[in-house]
C-alpha cells in the first residue's frame, strides 16, 4: 500500500486487490482510492501482476508521477468524478 497525492492536492492510497478464480497468471491488479475514503475505489484491471511480490516490489517502486498518471486514465475511464 502507498500513499499520493493527485495533481488537485488529494491524497489517495494505492494498493493491491486480487482476483479470485482457477487463473493464476496475472490475478492481481492495481486498485487505487481516496485517503479519507469518500469514495469507492478505482480498479486499474489493465495494470496486473503474477504474485504478491512482484505486485507489492512494483507498487514500491513507481514514482508518484506514474501514479498520478494511470489514477488519471482509469478516473476518465470509469467515470468517477475527480475530486476538486
Amino acid at each position: 500500500m502507498r500513499q499520493f497525492t493527485d495533481d488537485q492536492g488529494v491524497e489517495w492510497v494505492a494498493s493491491v486487490a486480487i482476483e479470485e478464480g482457477g487463473d493464476y497468471k496475472g490475478r492481481f491488479y492495481l486498485v487505487m482510492h481516496r485517503a479519507e475514503g469518500r469514495a469507492g475505489p478505482v480498479s486499474l484491471v489493465d495494470v496486473r501482476w503474477n504474485s504478491r511480490k512482484t505486485a507489492d516490489r512494483t507498487l514500491a517502486t513507481m514514482s508518484k508521477v506514474e501514479m498520478r498518471r494511470r489514477l488519471s486514465s482509469a478516473v476518465g475511464r470509469s467515470g468517477v468524478r475527480s475530486p476538486v
